[in-house]
């Protein structure tokens, strides 16, 4: 949810957080936090909840319930991140939502979907990688299950409903009906695993741990250099002879071992050993200048303190400043698509619990002693 909404917002969406009073969203206190204006925002926060706004509620209260709803009457999308069930008992279920806005594009993400024998249960980005497959196909043999170290399946899944809600919105535009979207990590990890389950279907094959070569072609993997690793990904005959007259292997070329992709693959090994036996005499920079030149691609290994200072990077605007009130400039990681008329945007830093509370009763016909009296009976949360 939170991912999909921050995708939404850097493309210019309105986005109005609705947080519980106690604590706010718990990703706010993730590990080290950062302690401004009385309250807390640790980096998992920050990364995913820029371009918003926060309104602190509880909805357990009448006057709390009463304030979202007619949040939810104005707007042209929902997202909810409950388990299934739980929203329907807050009173904001689709069907209740659809009543009063029949042109309302909704979106629910849970971890295994709205209907199926798990609805119920609880999940997370490392059970859903491991409930997916990714985790049993990931890593290395020796090594056994791995899961990746970024949490891809919540990622994934935030994408995939963002996209799901921009094509809802879409056909709403020609036909004014909305509709209701389910997606679920689960569906989020399996969509995922294309070319796994295209091994399991067509080779009837169960694809196992592979490291970091790839599961069809070779060389296509990372490889010890004098000083280090490169990847090195060869996808094609063409390409083959053209990495093999970069490394000055043409003895490898002609080998009847690695003729042709399906002999590199069944003799993985041997390639690997004959690749590194030349990789290791020379450092990874000039490696990858000699694969540039014979139009390989290749690359060296960054870790992520490396991708940002990377000029290209740069170049790109894959790394973003705004200002905040309190902690002065802080970065957030860019756009990966660039709109030409549209661009995606940091127009606000991520909001304290809260913070705008005031301003979108305001918004919604609250008056002042209205808005008051609601802290205080502690129906919001809202900073005075």
């Amino acid at each position: 949810g939170p991912v999909a909404t921050y995708q939404l917002g850097m493309l210019g969406a309105e986005v109005i957080k609705v947080e519980p009073v106690a604590g706010g969203d718990i990703a706010r206190g993730l590990l080290d936090f950062t302690d401004f204006g009385g309250g807390e925002m640790a980096p998992a926060f920050i990364g995913v909840n820029h371009n918003k706004r926060s309104i602190a509620v509880d909805l357990k209260r009448p006057q709390g319930r009463a304030a979202v709803e007619r949040i939810v009457r104005r707007a042209d999308v929902v997202v909810e991140n409950f388990k299934p069930g739980v929203i329907a008992r807050l009173g904001f279920d689709y069907e209740t939502v659809r009543g009063w806005s029949p042109c309302v594009v909704y979106c629910s993400i849970s971890g295994y979907g709205q209907e199926g024998p798990r609805r119920s249960m609880a999940a997370f980005d490392g059970a859903i990688q491991a409930a997916s497959g990714m985790m049993a196909a990931n890593g290395h043999e020796a090594t056994g299950p791995t899961r990746t170290v970024s949490p891809i399946i919540d990622a994934t899944t935030g994408m995939m409903a963002a996209f799901a809600i921009a094509s809802a919105l879409h056909r709403r535009q020609r036909t004014g009906e909305g509709q209701f979207v389910d997606t679920s990590l689960l569906e989020g990890g399996i969509a995922y695993a294309i070319w796994e389950s295209a091994v399991l279907w067509f080779d009837r094959e169960v694809p196992r741990p592979v490291g970091s070569r790839h599961r069809m072609t070779a060389p296509y993997q990372a490889y010890r250099t004098a000083d280090g690793h490169i990847n090195v990904g060869v996808a094609n005959q063409n390409t083959w002879a053209r990495f093999c007259e970069a490394v000055s292997r043409p003895d490898l070329r002609d080998d009847p071992r690695f003729f042709v992709n399906a002999d590199r693959v069944r003799n993985l090994q041997a390639l690997k050993v004959e690749i590194e036996r030349t990789l290791v005499k020379r450092g990874t920079a000039e490696w990858c200048e000699r694969l540039t030149a014979n139009n390989v691609p290749s690359g060296p290994i960054y870790d992520i303190a490396e991708v940002y200072a990377d000029e290209h990077v740069q170049a790109r605007g894959m790394e973003m400043d705004i200002d905040h009130p309190t902690l002065g400039s802080i970065k957030n990681v860019g756009p990966a698509a660039k709109l030409s008329v549209t661009p995606a945007a940091l127009r606000r830093p991520p909001p304290d619990l809260g913070q705008h509370t005031d301003a979108v009763l305001s918004e919604l016909g609250y008056s002042s002693a209205e808005i008051t009296a609601m802290r205080e009976s502690g129906a919001v949360g809202a900073r005075p």
